[in-house]
């Protein structure tokens, strides 16, 4: 950990202050030494990471003193933004938590949103399965499943988070992965197989869901937790050619591509969680000097929902 002066801010410049930093499955990659959809972050460099915060000082037009901003703010208390390095404005929902604009109110709601509405297009009726459904993106796409009237059956590691699934958020059914007979269990959960794949996960876990997909299935790939940690090439699924035998669609897909939707994504993802169809999960972990704990949270299963830490009091 560095400490620095608070930067100066010259014209065309503002200064933010950091409140929260959110933690992400992405966070992992980013620092390893491969490019992915950004370049890696280099050794020594502030850690990459998407972040709130509030303009305390502003040489920049478009830029106010006490406006709420977020974006790539990075593993720091202090942000200088500008044209080369711009935040977002927050439009502010009254009743809505700060933490919610990186969480069901940002990009992790625009993922699952995203995801479901493009890509998945769940029909009342067909099940769609996700995985780490107790997660940030998979909570919000599993109730998101629900609300189109999708049977919807969640994958968690544990017997609380699955209780959690079905009980408080309504999911049909749910599978603990970490129970010896999950793959049972899966097979049990989805009788009718699947019609939407909801993917975070990858590994055995998406290997098994490949060989319950139905006809015409569409494949959601959202992320690969389950290999970020991994030092060899995965030996790939083994059940891929039931993708070609059913027609499937598999399609991956970055948020960072779709920021210009936030605004309409926002609009629906808050008028169902004020009318109580979706409910925002949060894990909230406090201080800056907390989060190399905090993200190995994400890879521990220490978390439920969105993840984030907060750096000071707003």
């Amino acid at each position: 950990m560095d400490e620095e002066d608070v930067p100066e801010i010259g014209e065309g410049e503002a200064l933010v202050r950091t409140l929260w930093i959110s933690i992400d499955p992405t966070n992992r990659p980013w620092i390893s030494d491969t490019p992915t959809y950004l370049p890696p972050v280099g050794i020594g460099e502030v850690m990459r990471a998407a972040g709130l915060g509030r303009v305390v000082a502003s040489n920049h037009p478009n830029y106010s003193v006490g406006q709420l901003v977020r974006g790539l703010i990075g593993w720091q208390e202090w942000f200088v933004t500008s044209d080369a390095a711009p935040l977002l404005p927050v439009s502010e929902l009254p009743g809505a938590s700060p933490s919610a604009y990186l969480g069901a109110l940002g990009a992790t709601g625009l993922t699952a949103w995203v995801g479901m509405k493009d890509i998945g297009r769940p029909q009342a009726g067909e099940t769609v399965l996700v995985s780490a459904a107790a997660g940030a993106v998979g909570s919000v796409a599993s109730q998101l499943a629900k609300i189109e009237g999708a049977r919807v059956v969640g994958v968690a590691g544990g017997a609380e988070k699955c209780e959690l699934l079905t009980e408080r958020l309504g999911l049909d059914a749910a599978v603990d992965h970490r129970n010896p007979g999950w793959r049972e269990n899966l097979i049990a959960a989805t009788p009718d197989g699947i019609d939407v794949d909801f993917e975070n996960v990858g590994g055995e876990i998406m290997d098994a869901i490949f060989a319950r997909l139905n006809l015409h299935a569409r494949v959601v790939l959202c992320g690969l937790i389950s290999r970020y940690n991994d030092s060899d090439p995965s030996p790939g699924p083994r059940n891929f050619p039931n993708l070609l035998f059913n027609r499937a669609l598999l399609q991956g897909f970055i948020v960072l591509d779709h920021l210009d939707r936030m605004p309409e994504a926002a609009a629906e993802l808050s008028g169902w969680m004020a009318d109580g169809r979706l409910e925002a999960l949060e894990t909230v972990v406090e201080g800056f000097e907390e989060l190399p704990t905090a993200i190995n949270m994400l890879f521990d299963g220490g978390n439920v929902g969105k993840l984030v830490v907060r750096v000071t009091d707003d």
